[in-house]
């Protein structure tokens, strides 16, 4: 659960409380038995040592200063303790009395743990160094995770300077055990039994290519890393099949005025020689306002071109934290506007122009239609919002559930937004990310909806929660939720059957709003 006071993404009691979070659904995983267990418990092992580091060079010194030493040391002698268990669960396999011995101790142990922390620690370190001492706290805290070994070393020092001498060198041992073993290639998985073959055969494959956490990397590391695009073309070439963008009439990259200077578009046509004007598509891509760009989602893009038979244009908008809120907002808006004025240019009626989006896509495409109806501009005639962001909050069960869902943990959902928002800590209660804080009456505004939401997703409760939002405030909403898939799902449909149906759904919603749910109009 989430900490019974208010934190930013960025302090340090909320990214260990993510943290917390994740571990606790794996052990969920482990104890009822499903899923890969083995999988399962090297994560957790990896993501322990990685947390475990952390505190006692970050955490630790300071709360020896807010609560005293002899609380300190206590906690790193708990530390001390869950090494060894992880030790002996690492070296025993699922089933076997010692695993699973040690595993029942290691979970009620973390649990009793993480209880004083969450309840007592936390709360009298935030009250004795202050909000901004929070903040420098996680950033040095990310910071040592970088750095941290990767597997439990009981008999390593754990004061911070013993960690200062110590960790470089084991550190690097660890990353060479983790290539030797082959552990590395399944720390990105989702080994939790809970989604459908094709999904986590895409989830296996993005994990095999040896992602490190985002969540801890700085983003021009972050942005270096492999992605599920990626996996999807391993996929394809195991399969013998072609790795070629799926084709459309044509693509074109071009510049228009933006708020922040030029903003590159790209434009996409359907094949075919349609009867013009075509309806218009401004499709919004995903990334947490820090990774991606439109070659990310290039494969969404392509596949609602050809399933509704329209012209889809994505903006390349500013990414945090070069840029933070509300750039990529203010992009959004300022292509969806330059559509209305140029669509005759490039083919497009500016009487039937739609919005959506992935993720914060759909965040974005939801605020701009919201930005719209209130100032009295032309609103879009529908709206499809994919797995969307709709508060800042930590909302619902699905932060719980999915907390450790790939490829959208809760730990990198706050890092994003820890670098989406720097600066600007108002930004998680501006109704362009606080959806849900809209009125209705306001909402009432907002053109035809869909949303689309899946199984393990940790926005899957805020999908749902703004859906029942619309539908309350009288806007046609339609709530689609697909089972056994994770976000970033609805761009596979090259590898993935559940997102070609998906971007069919979200096609027969656009074509019904554009009046072209005969077939298409070719001349």
């Amino acid at each position: 659960m989430p900490l019974s006071y208010e934190t930013l993404p960025g302090d340090v009691d909320h990214l260990v409380a993510d943290d917390h979070a994740m571990v606790e659904r794996q052990f969920q995983h482990l104890e009822a038995g499903r899923g890969d267990r083995r999988v399962l418990a090297n994560q957790v092992a990896f993501e322990l040592s990685l947390h475990a580091d952390a505190e006692e060079r970050v955490l630790y010194p300071a709360l020896a200063q807010a609560v005293g030493p002899e609380q300190a040391r206590h906690t790193r002698d708990e530390h001390q303790a869950m090494k060894e268990l992880l030790v002996t669960i690492g070296a025993a396999d699922p089933g076997e009395p010692e695993f699973e011995k040690a595993l029942a101790r290691l979970v009620a142990f973390v649990r009793a743990h993480v209880a004083e922390e969450e309840t007592v620690l936390l709360p009298r370190l935030r009250k004795h160094a202050g909000p901004a001492a929070m903040a420098e706290l996680g950033r040095r805290f990310l910071a040592a995770k970088r750095s941290a070994p990767t597997y439990p070393h009981p008999n390593a020092p754990s004061s911070a300077l013993g960690h200062r001498i110590a960790d470089p060198l084991a550190a690097v041992a660890d990353r060479v055990r983790d290539l030797a073993s082959g552990r590395v290639k399944t720390l990105a998985t989702d080994p939790s039994g809970t989604l459908d073959p094709q999904a986590q055969r895409l989830l296996d494959a993005f994990s095999a290519l040896g992602p490190q956490p985002v969540e801890i990397l700085e983003p021009a590391q972050a942005r270096k890393q492999p992605t599920p695009v990626d996996a999807v073309r391993r996929i394809l070439e195991e399969d013998g099949r072609s790795t070629a963008p799926e084709p459309v009439g044509d693509v074109r990259d071009i510049t228009i005025p933006g708020p922040g200077g030029e903003l590159p578009v790209r434009i996409y046509h359907p094949t075919g020689s349609y009867v013009e004007p075509l309806p218009v598509v401004l499709w919004v891509h995903g990334g947490g306002w820090v990774l991606h760009d439109v070659d990310t989602y290039d494969a969404s893009c392509r596949g609602l071109v050809n399933k509704t038979g329209a012209i889809v244009v994505s903006p390349e908008y500013r990414r945090a934290p070069e840029a933070v809120f509300p750039a990529a907002h203010d992009d959004v808006l300022a292509a969806y506007r330059w559509i209305l004025q140029h669509a005759a240019e490039f083919g497009g009626d500016p009487e039937r122009v739609a919005v959506g989006g992935e993720s914060v896509g759909g965040t974005m495409a939801a605020a701009t239609s919201w930005e719209l109806a209130r100032t009295g501009g032309r609103t879009p005639v529908a709206q499809v919002l994919v797995y969307p962001l709709t508060t800042g909050e930590q909302f619902g069960e699905s932060m719980a559930d999915a907390a450790d869902a790939r490829p959208l943990t809760r730990p990198l959902l706050s890092w994003m937004a820890m670098h989406a928002f720097d600066g600007v800590p108002g930004a998680v209660r501006d109704p362009r990310v606080d959806l849900l804080s809209i009125p209705a009456d306001e909402l009432a505004g907002l053109p035809p909806t869909l949303v689309i939401i899946d199984e393990r997703d940790v926005l899957r409760s805020q999908g749902e929660e703004f859906a029942r939002h619309l539908d309350a405030a009288g806007v046609p909403t339609r709530l689609s939720s697909y089972d056994g898939v994770m976000h970033e799902f609805f761009g596979a449909s090259a590898v993935l059957d559940k997102a070609d149906r998906a971007q069919h759904e979200a096609a027969t919603h656009l074509r019904r709003a554009f009046g072209t749910l005969s077939p298409l109009a070719v001349r």
